[in-house]
Order: C-alpha cells, then sequence, then structure tokens
C-alpha cells in the first residue's frame, strides 16, 4: 500500500498543495486531477522520491520511501509527461536500453511482444526520430508490458495519443489494477477505466 499524509509543497513563494493525504492498496487506481500549474506533476515526482515535499510523508507498506530507497524504486515505473526515449535508436533499442538502465535484460521476443501490442508494428527498426509524436509516445510506454512493476506512475499518459491507443492503454492499465497492480496518473480528460479514485490539486 502507499500512503500519503499531510503532504504539502511551495514552490518559490507560492504553496501548491497542502494537508494532502490518500491511501492507495493493490486493486486500485488513483487520478490527480488540477489545472496546469496546480502541481500535479510535483506531486508524482515526489510520490517516486524525485523531490521531496516541504511537509508530510510518504509511505510505502508503511515504511517512509525516503528509507527504503532503491528496494522502493525497483517496484515502481514512473513515465514523465516528456517521453524519455531517444531519437537516435530504434524502438527495439530503446527498451532494449531502458530494460539495461532498470539493471535487467530484456529478451527481443518479450520486447517486439510490447511494442506490437502499442501498434508499432512494422516500426521496430527505425529510428525513433523518423516516428510521429503519437508513435514516440507508444514506444515509451510500451515499457507498461516490459517493466515488471507494481506501482506504475503516469504523468498525462493520453498526451499525443490516437483514439486507438488511449483505448489500448486504458485497458493496459485496468488489466494491471484488475492483476493487484496500482496506478497514479494525471489526465486532463475524463478516463474511460472503470473505478478508480480521484484526489483533486
Amino acid at each position: 500500500m502507499l500512503s500519503v499524509a499531510n503532504l504539502s509543497c511551495v514552490r518559490g513563494e507560492r504553496r501548491l498543495f497542502s494537508g494532502l493525504a490518500f491511501e492507495l492498496a493493490a486493486g486500485e487506481w488513483l487520478h490527480v486531477q488540477g489545472e496546469n500549474g496546480a502541481g500535479k506533476t510535483t506531486l508524482l515526482r515526489a510520490l517516486v522520491g524525485l523531490s521531496h515535499p516541504d511537509q508530510g510523508e510518504i509511505r510505502w507498506h508503511d515504511q517512509p520511501i525516503s528509507d527504503l530507497a532503491e528496494d522502493y524504486r525497483r517496484e515502481l515505473l514512473y513515465l514523465g509527461h516528456y517521453g524519455a526515449v531517444k531519437e537516435e535508436l530504434t524502438p527495439l533499442e530503446n527498451l532494449s536500453l531502458a530494460a539495461s538502465l532498470d539493471g535487467r535484460s530484456l529478451d527481443d521476443r518479450e520486447a517486439l511482444a510490447a511494442l506490437h501490442r502499442f501498434g508499432l508494428k512494422g516500426r521496430e527498426e527505425l529510428p525513433v526520430r523518423f516516428l510521429s509524436a503519437g508513435q514516440k509516445r507508444r514506444v515509451l510506454l510500451a515499457r507498461l508490458v516490459t517493466r515488471k512493476a507494481v506501482l506504475w506512475v503516469l504523468d498525462e499518459p493520453f498526451t499525443a495519443l490516437d483514439v486507438k491507443a488511449v483505448d489500448m492503454l486504458s485497458a493496459l492499465i485496468a488489466e494491471h489494477v484488475t492483476g493487484g497492480g496500482m496506478v497514479i496518473l494525471t489526465s486532463h480528460q475524463a478516463m474511460p477505466i472503470a473505478g478508480g479514485k480521484a484526489v483533486k490539486l
């Protein structure tokens, strides 16, 4: 379980949010909502340990994430708003590189299956710079299939996706949650996924 208690964050002279509290258990997903500049990305970065809140505590299975360090990061996958894919590499090479950075090997068959699931069949060996914005986003999202993480933290995952890709990603999120996983995401659009909780900043 992920639990957040009395979380506050200040940027410059502006308080983005304060007194934030919620819990997320296996089989649940959380929709973080708010206007631009409300602090959604700031919250996600704090949840994955990339920044520190000004007040409050974030706990994973009743332990502060600051104490767990790499043990916590191994259990989560964070995909930011801006796609971290290397333009000079192919989609297949990008997935292999990401796996290496996670300290694991990735079988080509597994990588290809993930890319095909996101509609990239026939583009596996094409340098990413030749892909459209939506296709580049699909390369990044394919990591959801290849990286075996319990907690997915996704910042605007539907950005640049067409209707078909939105449906594919929604189904994948639902599948992950149904299997006991957890998902936290931001999105300005209505979520085509059953259930879930919402936090509004």
